[in-house]
């Protein structure tokens, strides 16, 4: 049987991990359109800002696409952080070695060509979208924004020498019988009754303002934390702005602190049930199914919340997220899905423990030196 490496097939690298792991598995494609998009080097501010580039392998097994794997250089990572390091994302594969083999060689040379010395990932293809390659926690379907991959991924990447690092975890919070006030102390309380914060939802009707000011603080609030590299308006508009159409305006909030941006808390309803069963294509009964799953929906996920360093240890990330728990009890939520969070993160793993959250899946990134070519 032939095993050929294309490169550029957008479509086939989209049903590469459809056609690998089946319909039983736990994978939840993204949508084509995004997926799409985020590929098409001419509206992806990543390319187009001139930050990153990228290129994108398939793998295709007497000619059905069996296999992808991205390959991208982020440039304005490695000129903020000093370093000369290639990515890899998007790794999907059948169990069989000569494909993954294959799939990771090319993705290698690709930056070793360009100059990179390491390698590491999974990143689709920045710190801000999807990263790491799952590693226990494989019987958990994941929520909106999650990873999911087969334990052999994690497998072939060591098979090819590539090492763990980077341990993460994803949560579950069981919103019924809950106790949000265990995460409020005086601080927090404090904040809840200060007129000086002010609480705005994030609605349609403001979106793009809300969004902007969820980017200030993200920017800031993240500064300091390790690969992050803040994201321009245009980028985070193209990553971010869908959400206006899925967008729940009783569970998202940013907060402002004497009239300026000052916290953000990002939560939206859990989409990945809708997107598996349409296999992540919009067809004729696309808005049927999304009315029907918007009627039927008791999951959410927390996508990320911010605050501003100037008030970091002030207590307000507590009560956004004791407010934000509220919210979803009343809006008849029964879950909350929580995007990683590193092992590093100490303080942040202190409040989702305070939530009474559980762990859900294991994540590590996994990182290799390259030959120079």
């Amino acid at each position: 049987m032939t095993l050929d490496i294309r490169e550029g097939d957008r479509r086939a690298a989209f049903d590469a991990a459809l056609n690998a792991y089946g319909p039983d598995s736990l994978y939840v494609p993204p949508l084509w359109s995004d997926f799409d998009r985020m590929f098409d080097a001419a509206k992806n501010p990543f390319v187009t800002e001139g930050h990153g580039r990228y290129a994108l392998f398939s793998a295709h097994r007497d000619g059905r696409p069996v296999g992808r794997i991205a390959a991208s250089i982020h440039d304005a990572s490695n000129r903020k952080h000093g370093t000369r390091h290639g990515a890899f994302g998007f790794f999907d594969c059948v169990d069989e070695p000569d494909v993954a083999d294959a799939l990771l060689g090319t993705a290698e040379q690709w930056l070793a060509a360009r100059g990179m010395s390491r390698i590491a990932g999974n990143f689709n293809l920045t710190a801000m979208q999807q990263i790491g390659v799952m590693t226990d926690g494989f019987d958990h379907a994941p929520f909106t924004d999650m990873m999911w991959s087969p334990p052999h991924i994690a497998r072939h990447l060591e098979r090819a020498g590539y090492a763990a690092t980077f341990p993460m975890t994803t949560f579950e919070i069981a919103l019924d019988g809950g106790k949000p006030e265990q995460l409020l102390g005086d601080k927090q309380r404090a904040v809840l009754t200060d007129p000086e914060f002010v609480w705005q939802p994030i609605k349609r009707s403001a979106f793009k303002v809300r969004l902007e000011d969820a980017r200030l603080i993200l920017n800031d609030g993240f500064a300091d934390n390790p690969m992050f590299v803040p994201p321009t308006a245009a980028e985070y508009l193209f990553q971010a702005g869908d959400m206006m159409w899925i967008i729940d305006k009783r569970i998202s909030t940013v907060v402002y602190h004497r009239g300026r941006p000052a916290g953000a808390i990002i939560a939206i309803p859990d989409l990945n049930p809708l997107i598996k069963a349409i296999g992540g294509r919009v067809g004729l009964s696309a808005p049927f199914r999304f009315v029907q799953h918007r009627m039927m929906n008791t999951r959410a996920v927390l996508i990320y919340q911010s605050v501003c360093r100037d008030l970091h240890n002030r207590g307000l990330n507590g009560a956004m997220l004791y407010r934000t728990a509220l919210a979803l009890q009343e809006a008849g939520y029964r879950t909350l899905g929580g995007t990683w969070i590193a092992d590093i993160n100490a303080p942040s793993l202190r409040q989702v423990e305070k939530a009474g959250a559980t762990p859900l899946q294991r994540l590590h990134l996994f990182t290799k030196r390259l030959a120079a070519p």
